[in-house]
C-alpha cells in the first residue's frame, strides 16, 4: 500500500510537472441547461478525453447565476474541465464560473466557493443547483460576488448522468477546486486576468475541501496566486467523522461516505460489505437522494442496517482514510479555521486536533470557535470569513493565533 501511495503521489506530480500540451478548443455547442430532473448530456465527459492540462476548459455555456439576486449580481457560464483524481488520473469536473457585473474582471480577485453536503445522485450537482435558483449556500455566493470577487464553484468529481461521485475524498476535492480556478482564468468570457489573486472558502465538506486544496496548492499548483485559506466545520479526519454519524440524524452522510470512497479507489469493493438493504438503498441514493434525503430518509439508521461487516474495520479501507486525513502537509498560504464545540455533524475534537497539526507546521492559522449547531455555524462563522479573505486581498499582515 505504501508503494501504491508512492506511485500515486508520483503520478500527480508528474502530471503537474509535464510539459505543457496544447490546450483543447471549447466545445461551445451545447444546448441551454436542463431542469435538475432532466438528462443533461453536458455533464457527459468524452468518451476520450482531449489533451491538455489540468485546468483547461473541455466545454463551455452560459448559465442563471441563482436565483433573480443573482443574477441580478452575476453573469455566470457552466465549464467542464480537466483535472485529476484520487489516484493521479486525469479526469473531467464540471463547475460554475460567476464574474460580477460591477467590476472589471481582468482586475477581480477570485474566490474558489466550495460547496458543502449536496448528495450523490446526479441531481444534486451544485451547478445544476445554482442553474435553477435552488443552492441551498447561494447566499454565501451572492455576499461574496456582492464584494466585487469573480467566485467559481467546483461540482467535484463524478456528477453525470451515472454519478461516479467522491464524496468527501480530500485527494479528489483538491484538485478539482484548484483545476476549478484555473479553468475559470482560461475561459476567454469571463475575461480574468491569467494570474489573479486567489482565496478558497467553504464549510463542511466545503472546508475540507478548501484545506485540501491549500495543501495541495505548492506542488500541485504553483501557477496559483493562493493569498488565503477559509475552512469551516472541517471534516479532518474521515474515520472518526464517519463513525460518530452512526444513528444520529446525519447518517445518510455516513452512507455517502462509503460510496464516495469506494467510488475514488475502486480496490475497496463496498459492495462485498453490504446487505441486500444496504445495496438496494446506496442504488436509490446514487439515483435520487440530495442533502433533504440524506437527513430525512436516514435518521438514526445504523452501520448494521446496511452492511455485514463495517468497512473502516478492515485495512485497505483505513489506509485510504489515512491518505485522506489533513494535517500532514503544511499549507503555505495564510488559514482562517472556525469550528463550533457543540458541533452535532462533524465533531469539535478532530478539527482542533487539526488545528494543533497545523500550528506545529508552524503555519499562519487564525482559529475561531463559534457557541452554534453544524448548520447554524454556516451563517454565523461567514462573516468574519469575509474578512480574513478581504485582508488577504489588501495585503493585511495575518494574524494568527496558534500559542493561544
Amino acid at each position: 500500500m505504501l508503494r501504491t501511495l508512492a506511485a500515486t503521489i508520483g503520478a500527480v506530480l508528474a502530471l503537474t510537472a509535464a510539459p505543457a500540451l496544447a490546450a483543447p478548443a471549447i466545445d461551445r455547442s451545447f444546448p441551454a441547461p436542463t431542469p435538475n430532473s432532466a438528462p443533461d448530456p453536458f455533464y457527459t465527459p468524452p468518451a476520450t478525453l482531449p489533451d491538455g492540462a489540468p485546468g483547461d476548459v473541455i466545454r463551455a455555456r452560459p448559465a442563471k447565476a441563482g436565483p433573480p439576486t443573482a443574477r441580478s449580481l452575476a453573469n455566470a457560464w457552466q465549464v467542464m474541465y480537466l483535472s485529476t483524481d484520487a489516484l493521479g488520473a486525469r479526469d473531467a469536473v464540471t463547475g460554475t464560473v460567476l464574474i460580477p457585473k460591477a467590476v472589471n474582471p481582468a482586475t477581480a480577485p477570485v474566490v474558489a466557493f466550495n460547496p458543502g453536503t449536496t448528495g450523490p445522485a446526479f441531481r444534486c450537482a451544485v451547478s445544476r443547483f445554482i442553474n435553477s435558483g435552488a443552492f441551498y449556500e447561494q447566499s454565501m455566493v451572492n455576499a461574496l460576488l456582492e464584494r466585487g470577487y469573480a467566485v467559481v464553484v467546483t461540482d467535484y468529481e463524478g456528477y453525470r448522468q451515472d454519478p461516479d461521485t467522491t464524496y468527501i475524498v480530500g485527494r479528489s476535492m483538491g484538485p478539482a477546486v484548484l483545476d476549478m480556478v484555473r479553468a475559470a482564468t482560461r475561459l476567454p468570457e469571463a475575461g480574468l486576468a491569467s494570474r489573479p489573486k486567489v482565496a478558497v472558502h467553504g464549510f463542511s465538506q466545503g472546508g475540507g475541501a478548501s484545506m485540501w486544496a491549500g495543501q495541495l496548492q505548492p506542488a500541485y499548483a504553483p501557477d496559483i496566486d493562493l493569498r488565503g485559506v477559509s475552512g469551516g466545520g472541517v471534516p479532518a479526519n474521515l474515520a472518526s467523522t464517519a463513525l460518530s454519524l452512526n444513528g444520529t440524524p446525519a447518517f445518510g452522510f455516513f452512507l455517502s461516505a462509503l460510496i464516495g470512497l469506494d467510488n475514488a479507489y475502486p480496490e475497496l469493493k463496498l459492495d462485498s460489505y453490504l446487505n441486500d438493504t444496504g445495496r438496494a438503498t446506496l442504488a436509490k441514493m446514487e439515483a435520487g437522494d440530495c442533502t433533504v434525503q440524506l437527513l430525512l430518509d436516514y435518521d438514526g439508521k445504523q452501520a448494521s442496517d446496511y452492511t455485514t461487516t463495517l468497512p473502516f474495520s478492515d485495512l485497505p479501507w483505513l489506509l485510504r482514510v489515512a491518505q485522506n486525513e489533513l494535517g500532514k502537509t503544511k499549507i503555505e498560504a495564510p488559514v482562517y479555521q472556525y469550528h463550533a464545540p457543540n458541533d452535532d455533524i462533524v465533531p469539535f475534537d478532530q478539527a482542533a486536533t487539526l488545528r494543533e497539526k497545523y500550528c506545529a507546521l508552524g503555519m499562519s492559522v487564525q482559529w475561531r470557535t463559534f457557541d452554534t449547531g453544524h448548520v447554524t455555524t454556516v451563517g454565523r462563522g461567514n462573516a468574519a470569513a469575509l474578512s480574513f479573505i478581504a485582508d488577504r486581498f489588501a495585503g493585511v499582515p495575518p494574524v494568527s493565533n496558534c500559542g493561544a
